[in-house]
């Protein structure tokens, strides 16, 4: 588990479980921190959530889990809390997504660990934050998306709210999570101290919402559902190809534009006055996306991405897993690592993101059994030493 990452050295202890704390230690290990993970003695919910083998074992759970060591502690007993509490001493990052005043009760909040650990950055990702009337209420992904004010805005206009298809909120709070965390990280070398870092969910989707509010209160116009599209952006949408496939086409910049055109074999679209300008094609998008499928309907999908590639037209297929795993960019990146889980099945997951030249993030491990790590942990606190080996020669101290 020895790394060379940019955040090699850098000591994290994972509190809590499901996706939006576990996320965000995911990341921080594929940059390279060293990563304990503390359990339930029934381990984290994940080790069986999503699409599961015949027994159970979870297909997600080797990657969020990955670059981790497991340990287990009871914190509802004095001694499952003194056993974290030797490892906080002792960490660079705690980060942790219980529910707003849980840690305070067990004596493992921030004003404790940083009695004596005043170097410590104290992570917390909730569904309200730790401040404010509702911040004691549990809050799951889902209900900060809501509160955010993306699920508004998110599918056709005719259809009730809808969602991503993947946990959107949970994720998003996790990397604010990471952005705050090596924030708090850069400022404790000017000052050697350290402090809480707070997500709420709610809040990290509500960042997203781009000029919303603004649009709303100054502009008077609230945004509603869209569909596929961005009202008064096109052609920008996805258009369907004669073998079945839908094709992205961005083409709603002028130069662009008109360079599309010069492809559709129609170039006297681009000086149509319907089409000529930016605000006019917002304003006739639907009869512009018309046209544009009416040209791609006719042809097949391979074909049509080399053509506008090769045209200087942004295009993409609307992948599917299937094609994730077979596309030669993602390969060519390392956007699909192979790895063998624990229960000794082989799976891809996704390869670090981003890339670093000259320190890479890497996978050194795959999600760990439950306990895995208790002898070694055990062992290394009974004779003094630090459970989290040196990544660096100069290993720091946090006194």
């Amino acid at each position: 588990m020895t790394t060379s990452g940019p955040l090699a050295g850098v000591r994290v202890l994972e509190l809590g479980s499901f996706i939006a704390g576990p996320f965000a230690g995911q990341l921080l290990g594929d940059f390279g921190a060293n990563i304990i993970k503390v359990e339930t003695p029934v381990g984290d919910p994940m080790r069986g959530w999503g699409i599961t083998t015949e027994d159970g074992d979870s297909l997600w759970w080797p990657t969020i889990a990955r670059n981790k060591r497991s340990v287990t502690a009871d914190l509802h007993t004095e001694q499952g809390r003194q056993f974290v509490r030797s490892l906080a001493q002792q960490a660079d990052v705690v980060l942790e997504n219980f529910r707003p005043g849980r840690i305070d009760d067990w004596g493992l909040d921030y004003t404790s660990v940083s009695t004596t650990n005043p170097g410590v950055i104290y992570v917390h990702v909730s569904g309200f934050g730790q401040t404010g009337p509702r911040s004691q209420e549990g809050g799951f992904g889902s209900i900060g998306e809501a509160m955010g004010g993306i699920r508004h805005t998110t599918g056709d206009p005719d259809r009730p709210a809808a969602r991503c298809g993947i946990s959107l909120g949970d994720s998003t709070a996790a990397q604010f999570a990471v952005m705050g965390t090596l924030a708090a990280l850069h400022e404790r070398e000017r000052s050697g101290r350290g402090q809480e870092v707070d997500v709420a969910i709610y809040e990290a989707v509500a960042a997203l919402m781009e000029s919303t509010m603004a649009d709303y209160e100054v502009g008077h116009v609230r945004r509603e559902r869209s569909g596929g599209v961005l009202p008064g952006v096109a052609p920008a949408n996805a258009y369907p190809t004669a073998d079945g496939s839908e094709i992205l086409i961005a083409g709603n910049a002028d130069a662009v534009f008109r360079r599309l055109c010069a492809a559709m074999g129609q170039p006297e679209l681009a000086d149509d006055a319907r089409y000529a300008d930016h605000a006019a094609r917002g304003e006739n998008a639907s009869e512009l996306d018309g046209l544009v499928s009416e040209w791609t309907g006719g042809l097949e999908s391979d074909g049509l991405l080399d053509l506008l590639a090769t045209a200087g037209v942004p295009v993409g297929r609307v992948y599917t897993a299937p094609d994730m795993l077979a596309d030669e960019h993602y390969a060519a990146r390392d956007m699909i690592a192979r790895r063998t889980a624990r229960a000794g099945f082989d799976l891809p997951m996704t390869g670090v993101v981003p890339r670093f030249t000259r320190t890479p993030g890497t996978i050194r491990d795959v999600g760990p059994d439950l306990g895995e790590h208790n002898a070694e942990v055990e062992q290394a606190l009974a004779a003094g030493q630090s459970p989290w080996p040196a990544d660096i020669a100069d290993e720091r101290s946090l006194s």
